[in-house]
């Protein structure tokens, strides 16, 4: 590998909309760190038939009030909450919003996209009888939707990409960011993803696979249990994350903050199942990851894992864990934030990665909620539980993403050095 491919990637901003309301990471990620939950029971607004299960919304967003009226009357919900989050993690970088270049680009991921803005469409034709769709119809749908709002806000001109790769989307997009940077093409590049997936359609698809956490009013918050002996399936969210990516001495040269590197980037793919997750392809991805960051398996402190509570998924993770990490594994702090924050399919990634470089920075490790018995297809690694870990002195860690289709990416995040 060259020099110029060796380049390191800082992490400078993060920024999110979270379910627990609000755009404030180190709050959210305080919040984690007691075991709280955003989970709660949602009934979708517009149902044409009775529809509530336990969701993660992002309560008090008011895209006008963050974003402008103007910019809001040209974006659907997806592409509010990703901008949102994009320029929060603009901001926390320290960068003017007018410090935009050619070399500076935007990096996105969502799974569903503009999903409210199609299901608007279908019913006006087909409920309500409206012969036209709305004006601006495709450029709200449109997938690419979030980061060209980006580049054109910051004025970025380097490349304006968006990875649709199901619930490694933004993980992807991430990934490829740093890639990115390390062969020159870019200096910085903003990264991230979102996802608005609870609309009527989305849910009832979701819940119609049977992998959806039931319950009611009072037992929502505790219905996503990764890992769990009993658990019921996965919780449904929405939000947005970014991070601002970084050449390292790009960052230096600004005096930019580093919250962490990002030092490596594994992909794979199963090869034998569109929705049945298979073990030996999430250990290659794990392993490919480990190996461009130059990280022992030892040198692992904690996984922020896909967890995202199916009956399938859960185990086959921990499989993946144990291959990988061998006799360590049993040391090896692992939770799943999903358990509090839902599961935000294509953004979900982003979420997570920008949860593993705090877990870096500030050597603490959020828990996985509701976790009180572990499932016996689950054991062989240290589950992380209660109010999380405090005080650990991370060198690294990495954050898993697993989608159907067999799309496996994982994201290493070493500590400053």
């Amino acid at each position: 590998m060259s020099n110029v491919l060796r380049r390191r990637v800082a992490v400078t901003g993060v920024g999110l909309v979270n379910p627990f309301g609000g755009l404030d990471a180190q709050d959210f990620f305080a919040r984690l760190m007691r075991g709280e939950s955003a989970v709660r029971l949602y009934s979708h607004p517009a149902s044409p038939t009775p529809l509530s299960q336990p969701a993660c919304h992002c309560p008090g967003f008011e895209a006008e009030a963050v974003l402008g009226r103007p910019l809001a009357a040209v974006t659907e919900r997806y592409s509010q909450l990703g901008v949102a989050a994009g320029l929060a993690a603009w901001d926390d970088a320290g960068l003017a919003r007018d410090a935009g270049s050619d070399l500076y680009g935007v990096s996105w991921g969502t799974g569903v996209g503009g999903t409210l803005t199609f299901e608007r469409g279908y019913t006006d034709f087909y409920v309500n009888g409206r012969d036209r769709a709305h004006p601006l119809s495709v450029v709200l749908a449109m997938n690419n939707a979030a980061a060209s709002h980006l580049a054109i806000q910051l004025g970025l001109g380097a490349a304006c990409l968006t990875y649709s790769v199901a619930c490694a989307s933004s993980a992807v997009s991430i990934g490829e960011a740093m890639r990115r940077i390390q062969g020159g093409e870019s200096d910085l590049v903003l990264a991230g993803g979102s996802e608005a997936p609870l609309s009527f359609s989305v849910m009832r698809a979701w819940e119609a696979m049977r992998v959806v956490a039931q319950g009611d009013a009072e037992s929502a918050p505790r219905a996503c249990r990764p890992f769990q002996a009993g658990r019921s399936g996965l919780v449904l969210g929405e939000g947005g994350a970014a991070l601002v990516l970084e050449e390292w001495e790009h960052a230096r040269a600004r005096g930019a903050r580093i919250y962490c590197e990002l030092a490596g980037y594994g992909q794979s793919c199963d090869h034998v199942h569109l929705v049945k997750p298979d073990a030996g392809g999430q250990a290659r991805a794990m392993r490919s990851a480990l190996r461009q960051a130059e990280l022992a398996v030892e040198d692992v402190g904690y996984v922020n894992a896909h967890g995202t509570a199916t009956r399938e998924g859960d185990p086959s993770e921990i499989d993946a864990l144990r291959t990988v990490f061998g006799a360590h594994a049993a040391h090896l702090p692992v939770s799943a934030s999903k358990s509090m924050h839902g599961h935000l399919l294509g953004a979900t990634g982003a979420m997570e990665a920008l949860i593993t470089v705090l877990a870096v920075a500030r050597g603490e490790i959020p828990p996985t909620a509701h976790l009180d018995e572990v499932a016996e297809d689950c054991r062989g690694v240290r589950h992380v539980t209660g109010e999380g870990l405090r005080g650990v002195p991370l060198r690294a860690a990495i954050s898993n993403s697993f989608a159907f289709g067999g799309s496996n990416a994982v994201l290493a995040f070493k500590a400053v050095s």
